[in-house]
């Protein structure tokens, strides 16, 4: 049985990681709902972040270099416009996470410390508790959540389909444990985080696999630069599917990459260490298939590790390493998504009535390839920008006529091996149609497995589609650099089955 319950116009944010959070709070006094399908601040990418905020405070600093490193790590596809509104106001975000009660690391002297991490030409990371970050954010803000009356939270609730009527949105169908839920409102955020959880091997939980860019592509949204996958080359090479990730700002405290013979295979690479992440993770993956072992040696004798580290020092004891006495054995996994729903400036969708922030939009921050610790900066900017514009749409009660059926649980786990073994570091077409070919039924079912299988078909066509490398794409058949690229390539549900039927007896075959 089908129960209904009526939003009265209210905003509905999908996703308390951030990005939902701080919508939330930028809405107030505003009333509105704030959905989590788990425990608030337990399941999500945010709580992870070790890094912090790339911010340009320091004296040697400032927005222009900021972007002009931005630019840079993007290769050629970043947003410049967008892209200095958001730099332009990432102090202005560090002060509010800090009027929230964020303990941000300062000096003896009061100075907020400034870190540095790979492609950034100066030390602007601002980050709190060594490298725990996001664990501090979340924090802060999830009390925030709970102390402002405005805020309704919903947990234990998971969206399945957003419903929508003549291009406008009308409501949200959730499950829980006593089954389906309609929400009708007429405002809808999607604030649900990245795609981490479609790979076998990933730095995000296991719960993020695209479930806001299902519900948005199913509703006839466009999705935009999906190709674009950001491995981060140091996670912690252990047992399981969601790796620890070990902060590049390891290696912006001079940890070197080493093999297991002590050989450190990346010396001769321009910025060695501290290229671009892209350049990391396919020098790390090349090594590996040659049949090495990865380290990241963090053994330098003016390093307090475990001061300045203490949740990467807590992991690695978790896994029986020593990080101050032997090298930390690493890989790359699947870590950001720079693609996802195409918004504007303000974080509208093309469907009226259906914003996105954070991880799971696209907006042109990150072009082909993410700057580190640009993540958070954006979901606490943007947040701001989809709430003012939001609260610009009045609330109005709009009849809901039709819903799906849907199954009540979603399951990755059929898509992880054939997403992992076509769109991972290296990528070529004939890998890639393949798994089209597999995914392409998944997709087009009901079954569990059917919108993890739709995002993976969405990132295998986008791949498919982008015959260059560029940033975090990398096509082993088309290694060049296209001089004349297209800008930024939007798709939708539609196109998406039409190529891959397109293609698929060639796939097969």
């Amino acid at each position: 049985m089908m129960h209904t319950h009526d939003l009265d116009g209210r905003p509905l944010i999908i996703g308390a990681g951030i990005a939902g959070m701080m919508t939330a709070l930028k809405l107030a006094p505003e009333p509105c709902v704030l959905l989590s399908k788990s425990p608030i601040g337990e399941e999500s990418s945010s709580i992870l972040a070790q890094g912090g905020i790339a911010a340009s405070l320091g004296s040697d600093d400032g927005p222009a270099l900021h972007v002009a490193d931005t630019m840079a790590a993007g290769d050629g596809l970043c947003v410049k416009p967008l892209v200095e509104r958001i730099v332009s106001a990432a102090p202005l975000a560090v002060a509010d996470l800090e009027a929230l009660g964020v303990p941000f690391d300062r000096d003896a002297s009061g100075t907020i410390l400034l870190g540095l991490e790979a492609a950034h030409r100066r030390r602007r990371i601002v980050h709190a508790a060594g490298d725990a970050t996001g664990r501090e954010i979340v924090r802060a803000l999830v009390k925030a959540v709970r102390a402002t009356p405005s805020i309704r939270l919903i947990e234990g609730l998971a969206a399945r389909r957003l419903c929508v009527e003549d291009g406008i949105v009308t409501g949200l169908l959730v499950t829980g444990a006593h089954g389906p839920v309609l929400l009708r409102t007429n405002r809808i955020v999607i604030a649900t985080g990245g795609v981490g959880g479609l790979f076998l091997h990933a730095t995000n939980p296991s719960g993020s696999f695209g479930q806001g860019l299902a519900l948005a592509a199913r509703a006839g949204a466009e999705l935009a630069d999906l190709e674009f996958i950001q491995f981060h080359p140091t996670a912690l090479d252990a047992p399981g599917a969601q790796l620890s990730l070990i902060s590049e700002a390891v290696r912006g405290e001079g940890a070197l990459l080493v093999d297991e013979k002590g050989e450190r295979f990346m010396a001769d690479t321009p910025r060695a260490e501290l290229a671009p992440r892209d350049v990391v993770a396919r020098a790390v993956w090349r090594h590996m298939e040659r049949g090495h072992r990865i380290y990241l040696d963090a053994r330098r004798k003016n390093l307090d590790f475990a001061a300045r580290f203490p949740a990467i020092t807590a992991l690695c004891h978790a896994a029986g390493i020593d990080p101050a006495r032997e090298p930390i054995p690493v890989r790359p996994a699947a870590h950001y998504h720079m693609g996802g729903i195409k918004v504007d400036p303000e974080g509208r969708t093309s469907i009226e009535g259906l914003w996105t922030c954070g991880e799971a939009a696209a907006t042109g921050l990150h072009g082909a390839n993410r700057l580190a610790s640009n993540s958070l900066l954006e979901a606490v900017v943007c947040a701001g920008f989809t709430a003012a514009s939001v609260a610009s749409m009045p609330g109005v009660r709009r009849p809901v006529r039709r819903y799906e059926t849907v199954s009540p649980f979603s399951d990755p786990g059929p898509v992880r091996p054939i997403l992992s073994r076509a769109a991972g570091v290296l990528r070529d077409g004939a890998k890639l149609w393949r798994a089209a070919a597999e995914l392409y039924p998944l997709a087009d079912s009901s079954s569990p497995a059917s919108d993890a299988a739709l995002v993976g078909l969405m990132i295998v066509v986008s791949a498919l589609r982008r015959e260059e490398s560029r940033g975090a794409h990398y096509r082993e058949d088309f290694p060049q650099r296209d001089p004349h690229p297209n800008w930024r390539r939007e798709i939708d549900i539609a196109e998406t089955f039409e190529i891959a039927r397109e293609f698929l007896p060639e796939a097969v075959a």
